[in-house]
């Protein structure tokens, strides 16, 4: 599992660790960079934005590099030849999106996705009325993702229902129901949020 930190939000130049003190947001500017440095910034090379794009998409969904290294070679070689054939970086987003713990967040139901994994795996949430604890499990459309019921009672789920009741949740295609803590898969994201450049992944992996 990849930990995201404070550290990695400054060395990313963006703050992926979901704290609301995080550190980036008091020092946005790499780690162990003195003052009198900050106004002369060094440009990145083409390896370096694509290394940059690929560790944060790596850390934000809290992979290892093992892990998303085969996770996205394995879909640069799988071929679709159907009519609706989504692109390389379409297909790994959504891939990506569509994990049990990423659909937790989303949902609203952890305030960021290493929660959300824990969450998960200790067995606190239920696919179609069935308990599963493993984070990478692929939801699909018409899945109900729900709260356990003998889990609502925990703290970590005190007053959520009226927060989600308050609350947008940052996905489109999940039907959230606040009073049954349960989120429903509606459809597949159409295009790559804005803060990953997948491009540059593919690229980097294509070296």
């Amino acid at each position: 599992m990849s930990r995201i930190t404070c550290k990695s939000c400054r060395r990313l130049g963006e703050s992926l660790c979901g704290r609301e003190k995080c550190a980036y947001k008091k020092r946005p500017y790499a780690p162990g960079i003195l003052d009198s440095q900050r106004k002369h910034r060094s440009s990145t090379s083409e390896y370096g934005e694509q290394l940059k794009a690929k560790q944060k998409m790596k850390i934000s969904y809290g992979l290892t590099e093992n892990q998303f290294s085969s996770f996205v070679k394995k879909i640069m070689q799988t071929k679709d030849s159907s009519s609706e054939a989504l692109s390389p970086s379409l297909k790994i987003y959504n891939s990506l999106e569509s994990r049990l713990d990423n659909m937790v967040f989303r949902a609203g139901f952890a305030s960021g996705r290493s929660l959300a994994r824990q969450i998960v795996s200790h067995g606190h949430i239920t696919v179609n009325g069935r308990r599963l604890n493993i984070p990478s499990h692929k939801v699909k459309i018409g899945d109900v993702i729900a709260i356990r019921e003998g889990s609502k009672a925990l703290k970590v789920f005190t007053g959520l229902s009226e927060k989600l009741t308050n609350t947008k949740s940052s996905s489109n295609v999940l039907a959230v129901d606040p009073t049954k803590l349960e989120a429903k898969v509606t459809g597949t994201p159409r295009e790559v949020e804005p803060m990953f450049d997948v491009q540059k992944v593919l690229e980097f992996y294509s070296r």
